[in-house]
């Protein structure tokens, strides 16, 4: 093995035992008779220290030939001292270069000199050498884990839908078109149409975690081509609360799952994350036009709040409630797609909700429409044509539960959690307008 221990794995239950280190140079100080050497893994940095009269000679004269970003492979043995910055030092007793970075640098891995978003996304494979980078990747993994975690412990069962279509799941035309063998296909938008057949199966509480692909010509700092969903669908409800009920335990323990396990990925980051208080407020549409309208920002009812009168509203739950996570709900039935449920007796409004994350929408969702003549009749008040929905309201002509759900960006999710300007931060490889490559 090159490597017995990351760094956070050294204690003091080691002292005086040798270790295998493995990692890239991050610095070297040659001070004659003693030379340093620092090496940094996926968890942190390691000293190694090299006296002259202690080390052998082929070791001490190699630190000195090391560059910058060499992959390197150390074994020796581990001094817990005061005099080290980190608490410890390893006395090498082998040094091995694995692989020789060439020089100069595509972008410096230390952040001294800084870097524009598209040159570190170019260099994304060195970008995340940066323990920030780094740390949001590790925080990205654990919301995955916190949210499969929670939806196990709800009962649900994760499934998997097809990501090649034969029609828009909601009748749009934001789609990316490709051909499939002598048919005309499209990559999915959203599982929305199969989750909710899933609501006739039996499988009546379901989730999914996967890629959505929009082919929206944004160019902003909250919109990807190519995301990931987190998805769920849940049968024999009474009304739409049941969801938010549902999606803000979801969030809430998400965020705590965070906050309990990765304290020093937030404390790299510099950034404290808040522990959210249940229950979320929930604020009408109408409502919500009432404040905008003291903001003097004028929507129009029936009209999307725009991203100015999201920034405004989330400021005023803020600043007013205390409140960074908030529903809007009751939504105008004509903003909201054919399958969202209208309210009996007042048809103009559904319930459909919307869950907003410091001023960002970071969920839509509501309550799905079961009863299958009223759900080919809004198909048809959309201007789209039952006939290419039949596989799916096949569902629906042999019994089909009142159910609701929701579609959660993951993405906007850790963008608003941490706080950050780009939403391109906290996905590897982002897919926009611009960036097909790498």
């Amino acid at each position: 093995m090159l490597r017995t221990h990351y760094s956070s794995e050294i204690t003091e239950e080691l002292n005086g035992k040798n270790v295998k280190v493995a990692g890239w140079v991050w610095e070297i100080k040659d001070l004659g008779g003693i030379k340093f050497l620092w090496i940094r893994d996926r968890e942190g940095i390691v000293q190694v220290t090299a006296p002259k009269r202690k080390v052998a000679p082929e070791v001490f004269k190699l630190i000195p030939k090391l560059r910058s970003e060499d992959v390197v492979a150390v074994e020796g043995v581990v001094n817990f001292t005061p005099k080290a910055k980190l608490g410890f030092e390893i006395i090498p007793e082998r040094l091995e270069i694995l692989s020789r970075a060439e020089s100069p640098l595509p972008l410096d891995p230390t952040g001294k000199v800084k870097a524009e978003l598209d040159t570190r996304l170019d260099n994304r494979f060195m970008d995340l050498r940066r323990p920030e980078v780094m740390a949001m990747f590790k925080i990205r993994s654990n919301v995955f884990k916190a949210v499969r975690d929670f939806f196990h412990g709800e009962g649900f069962i994760e499934i998997h839908t097809p990501k090649i279509i034969a029609t828009a799941t909601e009748g749009g035309t934001e789609l990316f078109p490709m051909k499939y063998f002598e048919k005309d296909a499209f990559l999915a938008q959203s599982p929305q149409l199969y989750k909710q057949m899933m609501m006739a199966s039996g499988l009546d509480r379901v989730y999914e975690i996967a890629p959505i692909f929009r082919a929206e010509e944004h160019n902003t700092t909250r919109h990807l081509n190519e995301a990931w969903s987190i998805d769920a669908e849940m049968a024999f409800i009474e009304n739409e609360e049941e969801v938010m009920n549902l999606l803000e335990r979801l969030v809430a323990y998400t965020i705590s799952y965070v906050r309990e396990h990765n304290e020093r990925e937030l404390k790299v980051l510099n950034f404290e994350l808040e522990e959210p208080k249940l229950p979320f407020p929930r604020v009408t549409y109408s409502k919500a036009l009432e404040i905008l309208a003291d903001l003097g920002k004028t929507v129009e009812w029936g009209d999307d709040v725009d991203t100015e009168g999201e920034k405004l509203l989330g400021r005023y739950m803020l600043e007013n409630e205390n409140a960074p996570l908030y529903f809007i709900y009751q939504y105008p039935s004509e903003a909201k797609p054919f399958y969202i449920m209208k309210y009996d007796g007042k048809p103009e409004i559904c319930r459909a909700f919307d869950l907003e994350y410091r001023g960002v929408e970071i969920t839509s969702g509501g309550q799905r429409e079961h009863r299958v003549d009223i759900l080919v009749e809004q198909i048809r008040e959309k201007g789209l044509n039952p006939a290419n929905f039949e596989f799916y309201l096949r569902a629906f002509r042999y019994g089909m539960p009142p159910h609701g759900g929701f579609g959660l960006g993951a993405e906007r999710l850790i963008k608003q959690m941490l706080d950050l300007a780009n939403i391109r931060e906290v996905i590897l490889f982002p897919r926009d307008r611009r960036r097909l490559t790498p």
